[in-house]
């Protein structure tokens, strides 16, 4: 017998088989069927979908609003105007004049408890006398309990035309600094660093900025006005003045212990041909006269 005729046999006795056992073959299909479709829907449960966030989905209790396509809103940290620098402040106003020319000034200012005073070596310095119900420029502070430190945002102006605007930090200027004038007009634009001109270049002892160790006055570049430098333990090194870019009248050098070191005198007119200065006095560490300059050529003579 041919291969064909084999082949054919075997499908025709299988077909019989299955026919007379359909309904079994039947129940097995649809078995095989679902367990492929548990199989397929387990697999998609644990199926990780990168696209969206990973979420946990509780279910809803019974009445509870439908609010899975509701905009959620960001809840945003409330800031609190009366802070600056971390200080919680106390908000003032002075007013001068009548009418459209009433010259009005917003500022902020320390509690009692957080008062500090002037730097030793700070050029300007600024409060709110609560007495005299202005704002003043001053080192000198008689009573603190009678005085408020500006520290915060500060704006000068007259009717709803800004003057001058910028801040203060525990009574120095600090941060940027404008000037107009009725017209809207800027007049002057300068920029501070806890007092001083942002201009100036200041040394520190340490990376957190904190012990100063020199500073050097620049106003447009050129450097104008009072030097300070410091040793490392806050007290001041040596002190004199700029003008034009050239040291003029007289520097001092002090010791770490406060005494003074020497005197140098430089010539006051910044122009002169001849800048060199000249030591007219000299102490030791303790405080003794070591050499003078007008005894030594008056001994000479």
């Amino acid at each position: 017998m041919s291969p064909f005729f084999v082949i054919f046999n075997e499908l025709h006795s299988l077909s019989t088989t299955m026919r007379n056992h359909f309904p079994f073959f039947l129940v097995l299909m649809l078995s095989v069927s679902a367990v492929s479709a548990q199989d397929e829907s387990v697999a998609n449960l644990f199926k990780v979908n990168y696209e969206t966030p990973l979420t946990i989905e509780l279910k809803k209790q019974s009445g509870e609003p439908d609010l899975s396509d509701a905009p959620v809103a960001a809840k945003k940290k409330r800031v609190n105007p009366k802070i600056f620098w971390g200080t919680k402040t106390k908000k003032g106003f002075t007013k001068k004049g009548f009418g459209k020319k009433t010259v009005t000034e917003l500022f902020f200012y320390l509690k009692k408890k957080d008062f500090e005073g002037p730097d030793e070596y700070i050029q300007d310095f600024y409060y709110f006398d609560f007495k005299k119900k202005k704002i003043v420029k001053s080192k000198k502070i008689k009573d603190p309990s009678k005085v408020g430190v500006l520290h915060g945002r500060y704006i000068k102006k007259v009717g709803e035309q800004i003057l001058e605007e910028g801040y203060f930090y525990k009574g120095k200027k600090h941060g940027r600094w404008m000037r107009y004038n009725t017209n809207d007009i800027l007049q002057d634009k300068t920029t501070f660093w806890k007092g001083w001109p942002q201009e100036s270049q200041l040394a520190f002892y340490d990376y957190q900025r904190e012990k100063l160790r020199e500073v050097i006055p620049i106003i447009y570049g050129e450097r104008q006005g009072t030097y300070y430098a410091f040793h490392n333990n806050g007290i001041l090194a040596a002190t004199g003045s700029f003008k034009f870019d050239r040291r003029v009248g007289v520097w001092r050098e002090y010791y770490d212990n406060r005494r003074i070191k020497r005197e140098i005198v430089y010539p006051e007119n910044p122009f002169v041909a001849d800048q060199q200065g000249y030591i007219t006095r000299e102490y030791s560490r303790e405080g003794k006269l070591i050499y003078d300059r007008n005894k030594f050529f008056n001994a000479g003579d």
